[in-house]
C-alpha cells in the first residue's frame, strides 16, 4: 500500500503544527519520521492514519484520497499504535489484542475461528503468548506496548503507522521490534527519537523540523552532522560502528548559530 500526503497543513490554536507536508512512502518500505519534539511527527501521523482532519492538503492511500475509502475500510488496512494508549477496562492481554478483529466483525458477531487464530499468532508474534491471560492493570508499560502493536498487526493492516513505539521498551523488545518492522511486507511508517536504530532498520528517513519535511532519502544523506546540529541542535558524528551499522554519537549541544567559536 502506498501511502502519501500533499500539502498537509494541520493548525492548532491558529498556529501551524503540520505545515504545507507532502511525502509519499512506498509499498513495502519501512521509514522512519524523525525530528525533535514538537517537531510535528505525531500530528502528521494522526493526519495520515485519518484521525484528524488536516485545514488543507490531502492524505491518499494507493492514489485515493482518503476521504474516498470511509472510516471502515480505513481500519481494515491501517493500523495505528499511538505512544500511550491506555483503557480503564482491566481487560485480558488477549481481549485487547483482539480489539484488532472489531473492523471485521459485524456489530453482534463474536470473534470467530479466525479471529482467534489471528489473535494467537500476533500474541506469538510479539512473544506474549504468555502474558495471554493477564490482566491489563497487572502488566508493565513495555508488556503494554508490545501488546498494542500485537493488536495493531492482527489488523493485518496494509500499512502500520506508529507513534514511538519503542519508547517503553527494553533494548531487547526495541530491536526484536524494529527486526520485525523491517522484515514485514507492510508499508511502514514509524515516528522514531533514537537516530541509531532508525538508521539501522529504515529504508528511508523522513526529517521534521518546526512543521515541516525539511529532508528526506536514505539515512546516509539524511542524518549528516550539519543537519544534525540545525535541526537537533547536537554537535554529532556520524559514521560506522563495529558491525558496519550507521550510527550516530554526540560530543555534546551544537553552538547557536551566529554564536561565537
Amino acid at each position: 500500500m502506498r501511502i502519501g500526503a500533499e500539502r498537509l497543513t494541520w493548525s492548532a490554536s491558529g498556529r501551524a503544527i503540520v505545515d504545507d507536508v507532502t511525502l509519499e512512502v512506498a509499498p513495502g518500505e519501512t521509514a522512519g519520521l524523525i525530528g525533535p519534539n514538537g517537531s510535528g511527527k505525531s500530528s502528521l501521523l494522526r493526519c495520515l492514519a485519518g484521525l484528524r482532519p488536516p485545514t488543507a492538503g490531502t492524505v491518499r492511500y494507493d492514489g485515493e484520497p482518503i476521504a474516498d475509502w470511509g472510516v471502515r475500510r480505513v481500519a481494515r488496512h491501517v493500523a495505528f499504535v499511538e505512544q500511550a494508549a491506555d483503557t480503564d477496562t482491566d481487560l485480558r492481554v488477549a481481549d485487547v489484542v483482539g480489539l484488532g478483529r472489531t473492523p471485521f466483525r459485524d456489530r453482534w458477531r463474536g470473534p470467530d475461528a479466525t479471529d482467534r487464530a489471528v489473535v494467537v499468532a500476533a500474541l506469538d508474534r510479539l512473544g506474549l503468548t504468555g502474558l495471554a491471560d493477564r490482566h491489563w492493570k497487572s502488566l508493565s508499560g513495555g508488556e503494554r506496548q508490545r501488546a498494542h502493536i500485537a493488536r495493531a498487526l492482527a489488523q493485518r493492516p496494509w500499512c502500520i503507522l506508529l507513534d514511538e513505539p519503542t519508547n517503553h521498551l527494553d533494548i531487547k523488545h526495541q530491536l526484536e521490534l524494529m527486526e520485525l518492522l523491517a522484515g514485514t511486507e507492510q508499508t511502514v511508517l514509524v515516528a522514531l527519537h533514537d537516530l541509531s536504530l532508525a538508521a539501522r532498520y529504515c529504508d528511508r528517513l523522513l526529517l521534521m523540523h518546526q512543521g515541516r519535511l525539511v529532508a528526506a532519502g536514505p539515512p546516509a544523506d539524511v542524518l549528516t552532522p550539519a543537519r544534525l546540529a540545525e535541526v537537533f541542535g547536537v554537535d554529532a558524528e556520524v559514521g560506522r560502528d563495529g558491525l558496519g551499522n550507521l550510527a550516530v554519537s554526540y560530543r555534546g549541544t551544537a553552538a547557536p548559530v551566529g554564536a561565537p567559536l
